[in-house]
């Protein structure tokens, strides 16, 4: 059933915030000639939804929940891409809506993908982030210490 809820909740908010929005309401407006640089548009999608699905696999498996907030993991999640990021997801939304950009030109999307930014980051600041104090504690403070949020640090953690 987790795996099932898990799903739901992708298709729901990835598939809605990185295909379905910007196919429906972002392709108009100001556009530039991305030329060749449109092309890089693919590795983006690719490793951004691979680290989406990835982080997803990691909640249901490792975690022994999803990411979505009604039915939370039950365990912290600091092994495959939370190894170098506390926010892998978001990051992979940003790279496959960078990805969007890339590919379309249009400037709505690179407008779009800083707005989601910024509220990606304030809600981890002011509920994601109280909510994993609470609910993991020490293990969780200790990982914020060496972990960073958002510019992946590769390499060994202390």
């Amino acid at each position: 059933m987790t795996a099932l809820k898990s799903l739901f909740f992708l298709i729901l908010v990835p598939g809605v915030f990185v295909i379905a929005i910007p196919l429906a309401y972002l392709r108009a407006g100001p556009r530039i000639e991305t030329g060749a640089l449109a092309w890089l548009a693919i590795p983006l999608w690719l490793v951004g939804w691979t680290v989406i699905i990835w982080c997803f696999r990691d909640f249901l498996v490792k975690g022994r929940g999803t990411p979505a907030p009604f039915d939370p993991p039950k365990e912290l999640v600091a092994t495959g891409p939370y190894r170098y990021v506390r926010n892998p997801m978001y990051v992979g939304v940003e790279l496959a809506l960078a990805g969007n950009f890339l590919w379309s030109g249009y400037w709505w999307m690179l407008a779009y993908a800083a707005f989601l930014f910024a509220a990606f980051h304030l809600f981890i600041l002011f509920y994601e982030e109280p909510g994993l104090k609470q609910r993991f504690g020490a293990p969780y403070e200790e990982y914020c210490r060496a972990v960073p949020r958002w510019i992946p640090r590769f390499g060994s953690r202390p």
